[in-house]
């Protein structure tokens, strides 16, 4: 062999491929991170149970009552979920109201009957009706502008707005006539109050 053979010989042999992988320290590595996603999500679920406790005043949710009149308006959509009204970022969650869920809406006379399949239903009577209007987010959920259709009602001392989107949008611009109208029935503005507006 001639010497240039036997430099590239040589040569070859320290060009060997690089070691395998350490499989002991990539596996540390997940396990480190699957236990790090799991205390996240244990925290999150803390924070979750910590904002329903803070909200055990809010009092039970009503169900609807028998034999509810002929209704005026009805819908399929989503429910999104429900905030202290005019924040769109505290959500509720006491009573399963800041459970997202599909969503049977149906607005009677008596008031809106909300049956949300796999979740709590509820019902708001048309006196605890504050209004509803066009908007494009609540709490964890942003959509289009006019995108989500959002009642106010009264609960206990408090205002909520939920969020709902239906299966058809542009249903929304109906409801939000129909409820305010209800709600000017229910409480109709005074002198003062007109003239403060």
């Amino acid at each position: 062999m001639t010497p240039a053979v036997i430099q590239l010989a040589a040569e070859a042999a320290e060009r060997q491929s690089a070691e395998v992988t350490d499989w002991g320290a990539r596996i540390a590595w997940v396990l480190g991170l699957l236990v790090f996603i799991a205390f996240v999500y244990w925290l999150m679920r803390q924070g979750w149970k910590w904002r329903g406790t803070l909200q055990s005043d809010l009092p039970e949710l009503p169900a609807a009552p028998g034999g509810l009149p002929e209704h005026r308006l009805a819908l399929t959509g989503r429910y999104h979920g429900s905030t202290t009204a005019g924040q769109w970022l505290d959500r509720i969650v006491a009573h399963g109201l800041g459970i997202r869920s599909r969503v049977e809406l149906t607005l009677t006379d008596a008031g809106l009957d909300v049956v949300r399949p796999g979740a709590t239903d509820f019902f708001v009577p048309a006196a605890q009706l504050r209004g509803a209007r066009l908007d494009k987010g609540i709490a964890g959920k942003v959509l289009t502008e006019g995108g989500l259709l959002v009642v106010t009602w009264a609960h206990g001392d408090r205002l909520i707005d939920s969020g709902f989107r239906s299966d058809r949008a542009a249903e929304h611009a109906a409801w939000v006539e129909a409820v305010n109208a209800m709600n000017m029935t229910e409480h109709p503005l005074t002198t003062t109050e007109g003239a403060e507006r």
